[in-house]
């Protein structure tokens, strides 16, 4: 163990720091979330040649192609992050987001284009995909290596939840949009209105996250002269072991998020044949709820460990999926908020822990490379697939509870993953043979009262 002080934490740095990150995240995961709850409409505009279920699953095989790009976007933004910068990465991030969203809010349709309509949506959710693989990795490590060792689980769950309100803005401006507009007028130009909404959040984003100090933890190691030259090589070398367990973990997070997210409100409509506004709604609370239990879990985590959390999460997870699918079938609104509320509790204490220990996993100057790769990786094979492999469940069983056993699988295998792992709880972000840097200009005052109170 090193045998240095912590380093110093002044609460007002911490504080900008998660206010910084928490926005960007909001901002990357609306941008993301709006093409899910359009989904319908966008089958309707871009693919109106074929029946309901080819649209469908012609809309979420578009849906996945912005996951595609995600492994992509991790080795080349997690080896620039741990190269030039997490805060330089993370202002690139958004604002390529930002662009691809406001993008699709502009697109002509197939009647007004053709063919050349879904070549571009398919080209603007790569981009989207491109950026999105920066963003959580990047915001999570950047909040955990700011934050102090006692407090970081909360700290990095408390940016981490804000994923989880996006869809419920998304959701909830859709329904607004639905029930004030006739449904002529809303496949007109209706649709598009969420997206355009991309452009003016993306540029507040820009804008906080270019005003914070760089990592103390990334600031060390380049003055260090401890940067690496190739980190996604050297991850892959050093740390083969702690790359399956942050891939187990996030295929868990990821396939529990996009079923939730990306595909549940499909499930409601047109599975259970729910009215719009009720599977809306429902979604909205249960993902409210999802919300609040993150930071709660992670704050347990703190006291209790990452991998002790996970476990219990990723238990609950497999108990509740089957309950939740039976109860959705009932096609009613108390059955509906029920059933998303059991998922959404235990994806929030699941995503609790989990927050913290995707960067925990790895040292400083690997950190972004190894967590991100891992990580969207998971998010590609689990997350990226979940509406479309659930769609394709149901079809080819005839039953509308496959996809529940699908989480069911994925939760178990992961679970035996986790029983493997170490421990992350108590690592310092920084290697033992790297000293810490003393505080920035914009750290200075009141960094010793800084470091009182952050104990």
């Amino acid at each position: 163990m090193s045998t240095q002080p912590p380093p110093a934490h002044d609460p007002r740095t911490v504080r900008k720091v998660m206010t910084a990150s928490a926005i960007g995240h909001f901002v990357e995961w609306y941008d993301f979330a709006v093409y899910a709850y359009a989904a319908p409409v966008i089958a309707a505009l871009f693919f109106p040649d074929a029946n309901t279920f080819v649209a469908l699953l012609s809309t979420f095989a578009v849906y996945a192609v912005g996951f595609v790009m995600r492994p992509v976007g991790a080795f080349l933004l997690g080896s620039l992050g741990d190269r030039i910068g997490r805060k330089r990465v993370l202002a690139g991030v958004i604002l390529v987001m930002g662009c691809a969203t406001t993008g699709i809010g502009l697109l002509p349709t197939y009647a007004q284009i053709g063919v050349l309509a879904p070549v571009l949506l398919v080209l603007l959710r790569l981009a989207q995909g491109f950026s999105a693989a920066g963003e959580t990795i990047g915001s999570n490590s950047f909040v955990a290596e700011h934050a102090p060792q006692k407090r970081r689980g909360f700290a990095v769950g408390m940016v981490y939840t804000w994923s989880n309100l996006p869809p419920v803005l998304a959701a909830l401006l859709v329904y607004f949009l639905t029930g004030a507009m006739s449904s002529a007028a809303y496949e007109s130009w209706g649709w598009r209105v969420p997206f355009l909404l991309g452009a003016p959040l993306a540029v507040v984003g820009l804008y906080i996250r270019t005003r914070v100090d760089e990592s103390p933890a990334f600031a060390a190691v380049r003055k260090a002269k401890r940067v690496s030259a190739a980190p996604i090589r050297t991850v892959w070398r050093e740390h083969r072991k702690e790359m399956a367990v942050c891939f187990a973990i996030a295929a868990v997070a990821s396939l529990g998020y996009y079923s939730l997210t990306g595909y549940f409100f499909t499930y409601l409509t047109v599975t259970i044949g729910m009215t719009e506004s009720a599977a809306l709604l429902s979604n909205s609370i249960a993902l409210t709820v999802t919300f609040v239990t993150v930071p709660l879990a992670a704050a347990l985590s703190d006291g209790i460990g990452r991998k002790r959390g996970l476990q219990l999460a990723a238990a609950l997870n497999a108990l509740v999926a089957v309950p939740a699918y039976l109860l959705a079938g009932q096609a009613d609104l108390p059955s509906a908020i029920v059933s998303q509320g059991l998922l959404a509790l235990s994806l929030g204490m699941f995503f609790g822990p989990a927050g913290a220990a995707f960067v925990e996993l790895f040292p400083a100057h690997t950190r972004y490379s190894g967590a991100s790769v891992s990580y969207n990786l998971a998010f590609t094979l689990f997350g990226g697939t979940a509406p479309l492999l659930s769609i394709y469940l149901i079809e080819q069983t005839g039953s509308t509870i496959a996809p529940a056993w699908y989480v069911v699988a994925v939760s178990v295998a992961s679970l035996l993953v986790i029983a493997r792992m170490t421990e992350t709880g108590g690592r310092s972000m920084l290697p033992e043979d790297v000293p810490i840097p003393s505080p920035s200009a914009a750290q200075r005052p009141s960094a010793v009262q800084g470091e009182k109170e952050a104990r």
